[in-house]
């Protein structure tokens, strides 16, 4: 029988803190510090998770444990994180409901491993296959690839995720994952340029520098050094705990599975090594005639590296760096750039080439990542943003990011009243409104269209004239001062005139989680995040085709003398696409929470999670909750766990589930107040009923185990007596036929006894007759044998001289001879048949002998080595054999290629989803793919082709794109002309008044022509239905272009430029191939 659990059983603490009894919030973080140290991090408040930080790891996320909490009740077991994922999952699932994921918290609460627990435990729990896997691979080897581009070391988090990300997973009708969409939002790309002490750039910068290759890191012109780029901060380089060179190792396999082609990921590179040569430009002021002050680039070094790894043209953006031209309508003015603009435009520019190559990554992430088919796909979102951040100095980005966490709570308590309200009402309970603070009127007073700060903040950026931060504060001083939820010191409200704590050039918001004092210092050029044109236009120029791709806006076919929306702007469009799109799901909430600043275990500093609980208004969600009634559970459960405390209901109740808790609480005499009865669940008002009633259950639970323990013990020791009862008997019977045995085996010993002796009496009388006997008997036999002894010696002597050499010859050849077979037993050679070793031969006479047993020795390695080949290796060396027939000692290429196996698709073809057009015209099997160079008879430069080669046909393709270029049959091949000497240049023959001969024959050049001529031989010959391919070997032949023939004459010569033989046109009938020769 299955044993039910709760979450009310060992629990330590509360495990909900809607039971929390008294509630306060000194009491709620006193639980939080129980739990905690008792390293139980989940704690609910109903069905949201709050999640502490445990800077550890623990043995909660093992296999088992997933197992444990799937397809289980939400308050079945203690507080996991698994628990509410498998609840998102089957709702999703089973009811068809699109869900999503909430985690917030400030950096270091642990919001980014709180989405990869959950995203692990879905991968771990839906179905399998090889496209599901392949899907959940995709979909969980994406977070590396963000965390690089994205997380950074901050002084709170040594992997701080630097934008927030929003994940859509897409699942069919059976829950198994289909694909996913990432939507990224305010990266902080300020970080590129200017790191907070303490703290690193993005990690991609490290992980290159340490982890790239030496080859890699030459080419992109880097040097392992970090204190070389001025954009790396060196008090925090080195990281302890994060591995950085193993880092880059597991991001380029994570972008491989995500599906980056080779090509892209070294552009990728390259973008992030030209961001670290943009911080080493430098700049100093030059005065011109006419006393202005212009900007110079101090050293073009790293300019210059940057222009060659980007192709930019090094003029083009020299001259970016040191103007700006200004575009109206039909006007343009360029002006000079001093030292302070330049290095503006510069950060600017870095910024901004960093901030869309990460906007890129997240695109071709969702191409590679999305869904296939295009039916209606269930939903279940993550979203992991940044919390509430309350610094010292609060600029621009926590300004927005605290709007969005002011947007998340509005959509958190609406969503959390709607979720009661729509319970209540499904269970026909009476709904009484909840006095609750609506933050509304805040993020009213930031997002208004008409007098909003971000709009205020737009208008004044578009105004003409001189903006600054300071007229961007009196402009809110003028329209806000009246706002009961701004305060600022130089307002009209005359209370915080002599408000100290309030700086002049500051102003303050009283958030949901507490004021928050923001400077205005960078507030205009931050929301502006200008890039002048011709950075973008200089940009556009690159050779560089992803650079080309992340600066449309340069094309100067497509100038655009719109301005481009304001980073605001921007984010305050995303932010309400984001909440349209959660309010079309199902919330699901976790909390996350950092115990200490110090990112140490067991630590638990009660201030510092008192303000993380202030702010991410958790005392406000347990009051919400609270506000109606604090429990409610199934009529089912509900009477399981409490039916022995009624002597009606215990142990089984008949009845229906409802009639058995009423009958239940009515015994037990529980205020009619305390409680009401829904369609399908009790819910209970107080949560001292629901600990009044764990009270009784606990005391009934203990009666109830002592009544079982005094039945247990009686049960077992009737039964106890009852097995001696039975062993006596057993072991009284089994003794009395041991004695009885024993009796016997006696009486039949002595018996024995008697018996042998008279037997040996009997026997010793008869033995020394007999002994007697005998020796009369070897007496006469022994005197006869000397006498016949005597005669035969006589007869002998006269004979032995003649026959006694003959004798003692034969014996000692014998002995030679087994003495050879041993000893060459002990000398055998390896089985290896190249082995040419064989044992000396020790005597002359035994020279046919010793040549034949070689000989037979190597026939038998031979066969022994030849039977360990399979087919496909027999194939390898048939086509070797044939290659050694075709051209030894005729072809000077041959020996090169002898080392060199015949692999057949050097292109991977059928792989390679760039020849997927390709492998669609081609509907036979590939015996060779490889690139070649085809010959032009005008100046004997040669253009890359791919060859491809099936039994029937040779086909010649474009290498950019695919495009079928010649198909031609092999019955129309006659004959192939090559050279005797070390080159690669072979001409194709084709049957006159073919079809496939209108153009001519085909003049080409690889250096794998050996095995392209071998495989051309062999189908050749093993096709019964043409005749065999002729090989011409000369270093001068005909090739048929069109209608005129040309001379292709073959010349050695020294090398130049290289060693590879080059084709130059002489005249009209002549093409000469010099082909360099050693020295």
């Amino acid at each position: 029988m299955e044993v039910k659990t709760s979450l009310l059983d060992n629990m330590i603490g509360v495990g909900d803190m809607v039971l929390l009894e008294p509630l306060s919030e000194e009491s709620f973080i006193l639980n939080l510090k129980k739990r905690f140290d008792h390293s139980e991090i989940y704690t609910y408040i109903g069905s949201v998770v709050i999640s502490i930080n445990p800077y550890r790891s623990l043995p909660i996320y093992t296999p088992d444990k997933v197992e444990e909490y799937r397809n289980r009740n939400f308050y079945e077991l203690s507080p996991h994180i698994y628990a509410l994922a498998d609840e998102a999952y089957r709702s999703l699932r089973d009811q068809d409901k699109d869900q999503c994921i909430l985690i917030t918290g400030e950096s270091g609460a642990g919001k980014t491993e709180a989405s990869k627990l959950v995203m692990s435990y879905v991968a771990a729990v839906c179905g399998k296959g090889h496209e599901v896997n392949k899907v959940k691979e995709q979909l969980l080897q994406s977070n590396p690839v963000l965390e690089a581009f994205g997380n950074a070391k901050t002084v709170r988090n040594d992997n701080s995720s630097r934008f927030g990300k929003y994940m859509d997973i897409e699942f069919d009708f059976k829950g198994d994952p289909l694909g996913g969409v990432i939507s990224n939002y305010l990266l902080e790309k300020s970080r590129v340029v200017k790191q907070p002490r303490g703290e690193r750039n993005f990690h991609i910068f490290y992980q290159l520098l340490s982890g790239a290759s030496d080859e890699m890191l030459r080419k992109l012109k880097l040097d392992r050094n970090f204190s070389n780029y001025n954009y790396l901060s060196l008090d925090s380089a080195v990281v302890n705990g994060l591995d950085d060179t193993a880092n880059f190792r597991t991001v380029r396999n994570a972008m491989q599975v995500v599906g980056f082609m080779e090509d892209e990921v070294q552009s990728v590179m390259e973008l992030v090594a030209a961001v670290l040569k943009l911080g080493n430009i430098e700049f100093k002021p030059e005065s011109r005639q006419t006393g202005t002050e212009e900007s110079r680039i101090k050293d073009k070094n790293d300019l210059k590296e940057m222009c060659e790894v980007l192709g930019i043209e090094q003029l083009v953006l020299e001259r970016a760096f040191s103007y700006r031209t200004v575009e109206a309508r039909l006007d343009k003015v360029s002006t000079n750039l001093n030292v302070s603009q330049a290095y503006y435009a510069r950060d600017a520019l870095a910024k901004n080439l960093y901030s869309r190559l990460f906007t890129w990554l997240v695109t071709r992430i969702n191409e590679s990542i999305q869904a296939q088919t295009k039916a209606r796909h269930k939903v279940m979102g993550v979203l992991d943003i940044y919390g509430f951040e309350i610094f010292e100095d609060n600029s621009f980005e926590q300004f927005i990011i605290n709007y969005c966490n002011e947007k998340l709570q509005q959509l958190f308590i609406e969503l959390t009243l709607r979720e009661e309200q729509e319970e209540y009402i499904r269970e026909g309970i009476e709904w009484t409104n909840i006095d609750y603070f609506n933050n509304a009127v805040i993020c009213d007073l930031i997002e208004n269209n008409q007098n909003g700060i971000l709009a205020m903040l737009d208008e004044e950026c578009l105004r003409p004239g001189s903006v600054t931060d300071e007229t961007f504060l009196d402009k809110l001083n003028t329209i806000c001062a009246e706002h009961q939820h701004f305060e600022s010191r130089l307002s009209k409200n005359s209370k915080f005139l002599t408000d100290h704590s309030l700086p002049h050039n500051c102003f303050r918001i009283q958030h949901y989680a507490g004021k928050v004092l923001y400077h205005v210092e960078g507030f205009v050029d931050k929301n502006n995040d200008l890039l002048y044109r011709d950075l973008s236009q200089a940009m556009y120029k690159a050779n560089h085709s992803l650079v080309k791709q992340l600066f449309p806006e340069g094309n100067p076919a497509k100038v655009n003398l719109k301005r481009p929306p304001t980073a605001g702007s921007q984010f305050k469009a995303s932010v309400g696409t984001l909440m349209k799109n959660l309010h079309t799901k199902n919330p699901n909430y976790i909390r996350c929470i950092k115990p200490n600043d110090k990112k140490a275990s067991h630590i638990f500093t009660e201030s510092l999670v008192c303000h993380q609980v202030r702010y991410l208004g958790l005392m406000e969600n347990v009051r919400v909750r609270r506000a109606g009634y604090a429990f409610r559970q199934p009529y089912e459960p509900c009477l399981e766990r409490y039916k022995m405390l009624c002597k009606r209901t215990w142990p089984h109740w008949r009845g229906p589930a409802r009639e058995g808790v009423e009958v239940l609480l009515s015994d037990l005499q529980v205020s009619a107040e305390e409680f009401a009865y829904g369609r399908t669940k009790i819910f209970i008002r107080n949560p001292r009923t629901l600990f009044f009633l764990e009270e009784r259950r606990r005391d009934c639970l203990q009666d109830l185990a002592a009544l079982i323990q005094k039945i247990y013990r009686g049960w077992k020791c009737r039964r106890q007596f009852l097995l001696m009862k039975k062993s006596q008997i057993v072991v009284a019977a089994w003794y009395r036929r041991y004695a009885q045995q024993k009796k016997y085996q006696r009486i039949k010993s002595a018996t024995t006894v008697v018996q042998s002796y008279t037997r040996g009496w009997q026997a010793r009388k008869l033995l020394k007759e007999l002994k007697y006997q005998k020796r009369c008997e070897e007496a006469v036999t022994t005197i006869a044998a000397f006498w016949h002894g005597t005669q035969v010696r006589r007869e002998y002597r006269k004979f032995f001289r003649a026959n006694a050499g003959k004798k003692i010859y034969d014996f000692t050849i014998q002995r030679i001879i087994q003495k050879y077979f041993l000893d060459l037993k002990k000398n055998m050679p390896s089985m290896s048949p190249i082995d040419k070793n064989w044992p000396a031969r020790p005597y002359q006479f035994l020279d046919g002998v010793h040549k034949e047993l070689r000989k037979i020795f190597h026939v038998w390695r031979c066969k022994k080595y030849r039977d360990q080949f399979t087919e496909e290796k027999k194939l390898v060396y048939e086509e070797k054999l044939e290659a050694s027939k075709l051209f030894k000692d005729k072809k000077a290429l041959y020996p090169s290629s002898v080392s060199q196996p015949f692999k057949g698709d050097y292109l991977e073809i059928s792989r390679n989803p760039k020849y997927q057009k390709l492998t669609g015209a081609v509907d036979e099997k590939v015996l060779l793919a490889d690139m070649v160079n085809k010959i032009n008879r005008a100046n004997g430069k040669g253009t890359a082709r791919i060859f491809l080669l099936t039994k029937k046909n040779f086909v010649l393709a474009d290498q950019k794109n695919g495009q079928v270029k010649a198909s031609v049959p092999l019955p129309d091949l006659i004959s192939v002309s090559v050279s005797t000497q070390n080159d690669g240049f072979f001409a194709l023959r084709l049957k006159e008044g073919s079809a496939s001969a209108v153009k001519g024959d085909f003049l080409l050049s690889s250096e794998r022509l050996i095995e392209i001529i071998t495989k051309l031989h062999r189908i050749s010959a093993t096709a019964a239905d043409r005749e065999r391919l002729n090989i011409d070997i000369s270093d001068e032949f005909l090739v048929q272009f069109k209608q005129d023939k040309v001379c292709v004459k073959f010349i050695p010569a020294a090398p130049k430029n290289g060693n590879s033989a080059s084709c130059k046109r002489k005249n009209n009938r002549l093409l000469e191939v010099l082909v360099p020769t050693s020295p």
